[in-house]
């Protein structure tokens, strides 16, 4: 099994955390991975990207041209990766600000509302792993117990007291997750 895997969106939106929570559950599963981030200089507000490959075999490279699962949270990133999903792959989009849905009949596509759900929480910091809930709902690459483990990994000893919240969302993205007809 391997899972080549795109998370594309703006700096601050945890496109690099989520890759990394994914990477670090891979791990704690015995897997080789792979985490290449992609980020302009500006810390919020400018894209970010990170691959991701998490496979029971050696990682021959960490650059891909194409992917089996693509995780796309902004308009800029649709535009760039939508094409780059492999025949029969896998693109999951949170739909605030995307103003051209996917248009490809040869993917499945998904969509979970995380930023929607995040603010009707009030737990706006948790929309990454609501999203991450969503990916793992569709593609179940890694152990839940694994995932836990991979955020408490990422995340510094003093936001631990953060995994449970975390978790929850993870949770609650499996829940909202839905299939778009295409």
């Amino acid at each position: 099994m391997t899972e080549e895997i795109i998370i594309a969106g703006f700096g601050g939106q945890g496109v690099l955390s989520m890759g990394k929570i994914l990477a670090y559950s891979g791990i704690m599963q015995d897997m080789e991975v792979s985490w290449m981030p992609s980020y302009g200089p500006e810390m919020r507000g400018g894209t970010a990207n990170v691959t991701v490959i998490i496979s029971d075999e050696r990682v021959s490279s960490p650059i891909l041209n194409q992917f089996d699962s693509a995780i796309i949270l902004n308009q800029q990133s649709m535009d760039k990766f939508e094409s780059k999903v492999k025949p029969g792959g896998v693109l999951l989009y949170d739909g605030n600000g995307i103003t051209r849905h996917p248009e490809r009949k040869d993917i499945k596509i998904f969509r979970v509302d995380a930023a929607e759900e995040a603010a009707r929480l009030s737990t706006t910091k948790t929309f990454n792993m609501i999203v991450l809930g969503g990916f793992l709902k569709i593609k179940d690459v890694v152990k839940m117990e694994n995932v836990i483990k991979g955020i408490k990994k990422s995340l510094p000893e003093r936001h631990h007291h953060l995994i449970k919240v975390n978790e929850e969302a993870i949770k609650r993205g499996m829940e909202i997750v839905y299939p778009v007809k295409n």
